[in-house]
């Protein structure tokens, strides 16, 4: 209890003996409910991010549908599923949360979630910076219940707010009307997603309880959803403000005291630096840190045919404590951020992604400046369009894909593999036509039966993916090297050529990627193995244009 009351006395001063108490008491409510203990992380450890009902049947509950089609077809495959924000909500395709508590009904319940549970790791959503405006929280404010007064954010609309940064070009106040007349509140990502004022204690009580909840349920990983936004200080930017760490301390010591390994994860899509600042000291903050600049490097250098700045990023990584590691991921629910690019690639850089996604068929997300105009916030495509998706030879569009997906197999960290990507999706153009959402362009909702049928096809796009994703992963499980703490060294054998040798010496792996469609020939002064075709290496390897190997070093 000493850490929680010394985080509370930094972010409660004034009450921080009786909050203690009463998180205290939560604390003994949860413990006896929570029989759970976990591992950290291994190489055996690969996340799947979905929605719930990313993979649908009709007549069918889809957790129930997306529990069977990982039996059938992803078996030992991926070990832990993300379930996408599974609760009931109004907009935001999942973000603007109703009920914390409940599963969405349009899904399944909690039994169906215990069923995935048996076979897989589960991560849950917990999109705690904001609620919808139709949760019991803003209607309880709105009707004026003393005990939510303070829930929400009330602001002077005549106020200065430059400071602020926006991730989306959207108004940051909206207005309301309540009991009490009408009230500014403050909407960092839309008027209906409220955000909570983690200045009441009561709010930090109640997400408390809701994340033991989540523990209670078996969440393995639960995952911080635009946690940088919690903390609001009129005069700042608003963003890592010293309260926020100071928030994920004291709920990563309350999950602490109940739950022996259930590991948080901090989503931030920011540059590097500020992005690794959620570890805190290794071992007081988040578990886990996406890598959000390695979805953008990754794309560039596919896009560019150089891997020189993918090379200088991954070389100045640091290595973690044994209690951290990067979350890598290339695809997700969301567009490929721009913000953890802007301190790496020019202006003009940048600009270049932006034409060859728009020409690729993809579109762009915008975040407005204290100056007022716009720049690229993100990119909407979905991943195999903007790598390969000006290919017109599908076994050449095939390996080019895979490069990138090789490229997060192979560096330091857990990774995590959107099921998209592992899928082989393409764009999808009719649920962004029909909502106006950009980003849909990336979630479709697939047919099981249709999907299975095109499976079933060996020469089609996502059979063709998949057996490749599967080859990859199978070797990625056996060998130590891979451990997500192990060494990682970048090697600069040509600026085409992402190469890193992972593992100490006696258990190494060289992971090569061409990124470009020129044949190039290296040398590695290395003799070894390709783990995935038996290729050979002496010394010297001639790499085919978008070649992927893993060679197993001699000796």
């Amino acid at each position: 209890m000493d850490s929680i009351k010394e985080h509370l006395q930094h972010l409660y001063p004034d009450c921080h003996e009786e909050l203690a108490e009463r998180i205290h008491g939560l604390i003994e409510t949860w413990k006896p409910k929570i029989k759970e203990s976990y591992p950290w992380v291994d190489k055996g450890d690969i996340m799947l991010i979905t929605y719930g009902d990313g993979i649908k049947r009709k007549g069918e509950a889809p957790l129930a549908t997306l529990r069977a089609f990982l039996k059938e077809e992803l078996a030992r495959t991926v070990s832990a599923v993300h379930l996408l924000p599974m609760f009931p909500y109004t907009s935001d395709d999942g973000f603007s949360v109703v009920d914390f508590r409940e599963i969405n009904r349009e899904l399944g319940d909690w039994s169906h979630i215990e069923k995935l549970r048996e076979s897989y790791d589960m991560m849950y959503d917990a999109v705690i910076n904001h609620v919808s405006k139709s949760s019991k929280y803003f209607k309880e404010y709105a009707a004026g219940n003393p005990k939510y007064r303070n829930f929400f954010i009330e602001a002077d609309p005549a106020g200065d707010y430059s400071s602020v940064i926006r991730p989306r070009a959207l108004p940051l106040l909206t207005e309301f009307e309540t009991g009490s007349g009408k009230r500014y509140l403050w909407t960092t990502f839309s008027e209906d997603q409220l955000d909570l004022n983690y200045k009441d204690p009561e709010v930090v009580l109640e997400v408390l309880d809701i994340l033991l909840l989540y523990a209670a349920k078996g969440a393995r990983f639960i995952r911080f959803d635009a946690i940088g936004f919690a903390w609001k200080e009129l005069g700042t930017t608003c963003m890592h403000l010293p309260q926020t760490h100071e928030l994920i301390k004291l709920m990563r010591c309350v999950l602490e005291a109940c739950v022996s390994g259930c590991t948080i994860i901090t989503e931030t899509n920011v540059p590097h630096r500020e992005n690794i600042s959620y570890f805190g000291n290794g071992y007081d903050e988040a578990g886990l840190v996406y890598q959000f600049p390695l979805p953008p490097l990754t794309l560039y250098s596919y896009l560019s045919g150089t891997a020189v700045y993918l090379s200088d990023w991954a070389a100045g990584l640091e290595p973690t404590t044994e209690a951290t590691t990067y979350f890598n991921f290339l695809a997700s629910h969301d567009g490929i951020g721009m913000r953890p690019v802007e301190d790496i690639l020019s202006e003009r850089e940048r600009r270049f992604m932006v034409e060859q996604v728009l020409a690729r068929g993809g579109e762009v997300g915008y975040r407005s400046l204290s100056d007022g105009s716009q720049v690229p916030y993100e990119l909407n495509i979905n991943y195999l369009d903007a790598v390969a998706g000006n290919e017109t030879d599908p076994v050449l569009m095939v390996r080019k894909f895979l490069g990138s997906q090789c490229i997060l197999l192979s560096l330091m960290g857990m990774p995590a593999i959107y099921y998209h990507s592992l899928l082989g999706s393409r764009n999808c153009y009719k649920d962004y036509q029909e909502s106006g959402i950009k980003r849909r362009i990336n979630r479709e909702k697939l047919d099981a039966d249709r999907l299975r049928e095109e499976l079933s096809h060996p020469d089609s796009i996502r059979s063709r993916v998949l057996s490749g994703y599967r080859k990859m992963l199978a070797v990625r499980k056996q060998e130590e090297a891979f451990a997500p703490n192990n060494l990682q060294q970048v090697r600069r054998l040509h600026d085409k050529v992402f190469a890193v040798v992972r593992g100490a010496a006696g258990n190494q792996i060289l992971a090569i990627v061409n990124v470009s469609g020129d044949q190039v020939e290296v040398k590695t002064g290395l003799d070894g193995t390709d783990l995935l075709s038996g290729k050979i290496m002496k010394q010297n390897v001639s790499l085919e244009p978008y070649e992927y190997l893993w060679f197993k070093i001699n000796g």
